[in-house]
This record gives C-alpha cells, structure tokens and sequence, in this order.
C-alpha cells in the first residue's frame, strides 16, 4: 500500500511566510479529516536540551497549536523526561528548558504539559500489538490522556539510531523514563558507588526488595531486579544507570514497538520539518553544523512513511562542504556514511511489520 505524504519546500513569496505554507500544508495533507471536536490533542515534539539551537522553533509549534484549535480541539505541547542527564530529566527542568527555548504559552498558544511527570515516573502500561521484543510499553500518562496525537518532529541525524524523524519522536519521545530504560537497555540497573548517597529513595519504590545497603550505598540484586527503572527514575542523584545498552537494530526495532502502542486506537498525524539537520540527536547541549540544506516540510498520516520521504529527501541532497557529512568518504546511505554502526532500515522494516504505516509513498507537493 503506498501512502500519501504532502511536501512543500522552504521557498516563499513577498506575500507569504513559512507559517502560513505550513498551514496549508497541513490543510493539504487532510488534518481536517480528524475530529477534533472537544478533544484533547497532544503535540508530541523535542522542546530542545539547553544550548543546542538546532530544535524547532516554537513558531511552528504555533501554527500547529492554533489549527488545531481553529478546529475545535483542546492542544498542549508535551515531551517526557529524559533517561540521561542533563537539562530535561525532570519537569521542573524540563519546563524550564522548555520556556528558555520559546514555548511558553504565550507565544506558542497552548500549554505545555511534561507528559510522565515531575519526576519521569507517571506513567501508562500499554499493550504493544504485535510486539516480538517487548509485550508492552511504558508511556507518559499525559500523553496516553490524550484523544488525538500529533507529532512535530525536526528531522536529523542520530549517532545511534541513523536518524531522528516522526518513528523517533514517537515512540522514544513519549517513554516515561524507565520506558526510555526499556528501550535503551535490557532492563537490569548498576549503581555508582562514588555518586550514591545512600538516602534509600530508591527503596521505597521497587517492588521486588531489589536493593540492600549493608555497605552503605545502594547494592542492586540483579537477579531480583527486573529493569522497571523506576529506582532510576526517582534516584536525586543519578547515581542508578542501566547495567547494559542494548545493540542499535534492538533499539531501532523497541522504537517501533513503542511507537505502535502510542498510535493503535486513536488518530493521529504527522508533521517533519526538514531543517537545520544537525548530524545528532537535539539532546545534546550543543549542534553541529547541518549536513545539507534547509529541505522543506512533509506532513502524512503515516509516519513510516513519512520517515522515508524525509531520509530520501537528505539523501538526494547535495551535502554542505563544511559540515560533518561532507567531511567523510561518502558510500550511499548518509546517514550509515556518518554512523557506520547504524541502520535506520532496521526500524522502518519493523514498524511496516506492525502495521503502523507503510514505507513506499507518494510524494504530493503542495
């Protein structure tokens, strides 16, 4: 089955300005077909970790926030908080990130909502249909509350998943903390001797008297330890970290999975803006020069497709010399020319096998 992806490129007129192509792009790609009719509507996107500046502006947020309302639905922008540390591993820090970088409600025009709490650990368990490496999924309960799903994604590079798109914003984006863990990891935890503080906070939320202190820092039974993460999620001192990374194809293929639990039941769109495509992740406190020039919008009710159409946009476009891309021996794939390890195939193949969208596509420019 081929899906229909709707394309507009970055150029405008005297009498026209980026927002308003994304608006009709949006209109274009059949966003009016949902019913948003008194329905809360989450606008899953990446408000950026402070000092990177390659993220989203919160411009576009804007015009998503107020079509979205136009018809008649309740948005709010949301992320979760993050598995590692940094500027966004709980609300309160996330928030204030979040604001830093421009979405505020008042210049976005909604509210912006942490989607697993304060501290990462308010969480939904949902069913992955389908799933082969995980049976469910661990998701911010916000997001979960939500009638309508909407991702905002700024497509780039990623050092271990190839590339971070719609699949990525989904399905990593919307895991509580201890879902990040699931997908990052097989499950089991170390601790640091050297940062614990022996305060036993993380006792109080293991359900499987996983912990002692009998040397006067926390000790990890990993055989009664079963990888919930939410020790990791509570510790105030990330002293609590995962014991083993799983390989890229497994993370590529519980992206996927989780990704499918965030989207089977409810409608959902997708929007990609390809721009300013740094070589990493926007997790990073800083960005890297963009590999290729500013591409153009996409917008699609699938967002496997959606993937594609963008990673083959990048791939047709000629790299900026001084850049990380145009720096190294190119072979094919970009993506695998920047992070010879990855293969954002592996993800794609598997959400096709969960029926979450399809990879082959028609490209409609508007």
């Amino acid at each position: 089955m081929v899906s229909n992806v709707y394309y507009s490129d970055m150029r405008t007129k005297v009498d026209e300005s980026l927002l308003t192509k994304l608006n009709s792009l949006m209109l274009a790609a059949g966003i009016e077909k949902i019913d948003f009719t008194h329905k809360y509507a989450a606008i899953k996107l990446h408000f950026g970790e402070p000092g990177n500046l390659a993220f989203l502006r919160p411009n576009y947020a804007k015009v998503v926030a107020a079509l979205v309302e136009k018809l008649g639905g309740r948005p709010f922008l949301t992320d979760c908080n993050t598995l590692y540390v940094g500027g966004r591993k709980n609300a309160l820090d996330h928030l204030e990130a979040a604001y830093q970088n421009g979405f505020t409600p008042y210049s976005t025009g909604c509210h912006v909502i942490i989607g697993d709490g304060l501290k990462g650990t308010d969480e939904v368990t949902v069913p992955i249909p389908g799933g082969e490496l995980l049976v469910e999924a661990r998701i911010g309960r916000a997001i979960m509350d939500a009638d309508i799903f909407i991702s905002l994604n700024h497509f780039k590079g990623h050092e271990s998943t190839g590339f971070g798109g719609a699949l990525k914003n989904i399905g990593m984006g919307s895991g509580s903390r201890s879902g990040k863990m699931a997908m990052h990891s097989n499950g089991k935890v170390k601790v640091s001797r050297r940062k614990c503080i022996n305060c036993k906070i993380c006792s109080r939320v293991c359900a499987h008297d996983a912990q002692s202190f009998d040397t006067g820092v926390c000790v990890v039974d990993l055989e009664k330890c079963v990888g919930c993460g939410r020790c990791l999620g509570v510790c105030p001192v990330d002293a609590i970290y995962p014991a083993t990374d799983s390989a890229k194809e497994l993370l590529n293929k519980k992206i996927a999975e989780y990704s499918a639990a965030v989207l089977y039941g409810r409608p959902h769109f997708h929007i990609s803006l390809v721009v300013d495509v740094s070589p990493y992740c926007d997790c990073h406190s800083g960005n890297d020069a963009a590999i290729v020039p500013d591409l153009g919008m996409f917008a699609s009710f699938d967002p496997v497709a959606l993937d594609v159409a963008c990673a083959d946009a990048v791939n047709n476009a000629a790299p900026v010399l001084n850049s990380m891309l145009g720096e190294v021996e190119r072979k094919g794939d970009c993506f695998s020319d920047l992070f010879p390890i990855t293969d954002w195939r592996t993800c794609i193949e598997h959400a096709v096998k969960l029926n979450i969208g399809s990879a082959d596509y028609k490209l409609i420019k508007v």
